[in-house]
């Protein structure tokens, strides 16, 4: 995944008049779901609609979510995606080993998000994400939140968001957090899209097209951020690359890391 991308929004398989608008929100990621918003009757008849339009859709920005690599759909969904040409990005959902993704790795997947949206998965996130073919990962709190009883709010989750955003900085893959179910509260999402952005994710998930400027509002490094993380760059080579006092706070090499993340950020959007 494009490490400068923000905001990944879902839209249903079985709605292709919807692909093209889901584009013109300027999501930086538009994922096309096989799963979750598929019922399994529609499951065959929609997989065909999507291969017939994927060639037509711009291959940077598109993202498929297959069904489970442990289900006779998911099975069906990356054969069909191998045949109908280059394999997209693909999301793959309640993984829960690293051995899950052999399948995908088998036909040629280069570029894999796996969701963790179990107590197993999450126990296993750190060797899933370090897996080759792992481009990013993405934090499902829905279905972790129904196995362990609580509500899919911040704080039941916020252990468990931790834990996956520390297995995803060990192997040093973007974290994608859950989408926010509430659309009617743009505050609440604009809220929670900032804890994402604070804990360490780099991106969230949108579930409907009036969340995707709200999340890249919050998520993506303001203007001033990256200019201040220039200035204070210039000050710490100036100082010969040695604790330096700058803006009232102390300039060390740990801090130097993330500030050259936010730099790196704002010229691959200038690119």
């Amino acid at each position: 995944m494009e490490r400068a991308a923000s905001c990944l929004l879902f839209v249903p398989g079985n709605r292709p008049e919807r692909f093209e608008k889901a584009l013109a929100t300027g999501a930086e990621l538009v994922c096309i779901d096989l799963e979750d918003a598929v019922p399994p009757a529609a499951k065959d008849e929609t997989r065909a609609v999507v291969m017939a339009a994927l060639p037509g859709l711009p291959p940077g920005r598109i993202a498929v979510r297959v069904n489970g690599m442990r289900t006779e759909a998911g099975l069906r969904d990356l054969l069909a995606l191998k045949d109908a040409g280059p394999l997209p990005l693909l999301l793959v959902p309640m993984v829960e080993s690293v051995g899950e993704l052999a399948p995908l790795q088998a036909v040629g997947a280069s570029a894999i998000i796996p969701l963790i949206e179990t107590a197993r998965g999450l126990a296993a996130a750190a060797e899933i994400a370090a897996s080759d073919a792992v481009a990013a990962m993405m934090f499902g709190g829905g279905d972790l939140s129904a196995e362990l009883g609580v509500a899919l709010e911040w704080e039941p989750l916020a252990a468990a968001r931790g834990h996956f955003v520390l297995a995803c900085a060990r192997a040093r893959v973007p974290a994608i957090d859950v989408p926010y179910i509430h659309i009617a509260d743009p505050e609440g999402l604009a809220e929670e899209a900032r804890r994402a952005k604070s804990m360490g994710f780099s991106a969230k998930a949108a579930i409907h097209p009036a969340q995707v400027q709200i999340i890249q509002d919050r998520m993506r490094p303001q203007p001033s951020e990256i200019e201040d993380a220039r200035d204070a760059l210039r000050a710490f080579a100036d100082a010969g690359g040695q604790a330096v006092m700058f803006k009232g706070r102390m300039l060390e090499a740990p801090f130097m890391r993330r500030l050259e993340r936010l730099v790196a950020f704002g010229e691959s959007r200038n690119a």
